[in-house]
């Protein structure tokens, strides 16, 4: 299993490598304190600096592939996602750390970030399964990760102790290889055709 970083293309979103030259952009797509809701907030750039050094980290430990969410019909970064927990031995791995400005929330970015992460690990990491967790209160996230075709395996109670103290409980939902194909052919549905994002280009500015 090959975990070198490298750039996943997609037709609207490229999920590129993370770096600190991206430190700029995604401060800029941070700044919005409904992202943080259920995460530790990334709303100044010191943050966003100790955030993309430790992911770098992390990846140099083989335990992680960051990455930046780039959208390029806007031509800018609009989140960042993860591939994390990966086991070579055990062949599975966990998405997470996702995030995006909320503009482009219940658009296109969410279903082709995911499909190009499942794509990548299971036609060329060769995974046999992928994992994907969430906030027990967070019923949006919920939705989406259902929308995908994962499907939910349970809750884990007292998890996760979080930036503020509070103590999650997480709902977790797995893609096992023998699922990879209808998945696919699901998320290549949802992405034909793409939504507008007309009044993102209007409202989603650098800062």
């Amino acid at each position: 299993m090959n975990l070198s970083p490298h750039t996943l293309d997609g037709d609207r979103i490229t999920l590129l490598p993370m770096s600190e030259s991206h430190i700029p952009g995604l401060a800029d797509a941070a700044n919005d304190p409904r992202i943080w809701a259920y995460m530790e907030p990334l709303l100044h750039l010191s943050a966003v600096e100790s955030y993309v050094r430790e992911a770098l980290q992390e990846q140099e430990t083989g335990l992680s592939l960051p990455y930046c969410v780039y959208d390029k019909e806007l031509g800018k970064i609009v989140g960042s996602t993860r591939l994390f927990e990966i086991s070579v031995s055990h062949r599975h791995a966990e998405i997470g750390y996702t995030w995006y400005h909320p503009h482009f929330w219940r658009t296109h970015v969410n279903t082709e970030c995911k499909y190009l992460l499942l794509r990548y690990c299971f036609e060329t990491l060769n995974m046999l399964r992928v994992q994907l967790k969430t906030d027990l209160r967070n019923m949006r996230s919920q939705t989406a990760i259902a929308r995908l075709g994962a499907q939910k395996e349970g809750i884990l109670r007292q998890h996760r102790i979080l930036h503020d103290g509070y103590i999650r409980d997480s709902v977790m939902f797995s893609i096992i290889d023998s699922e990879w194909p209808s998945v696919k052919k699901r998320l290549e549905g949802f992405m034909k055709p793409y939504p507008l994002l007309k009044s993102c280009e209007k409202n989603y500015s650098t800062q």
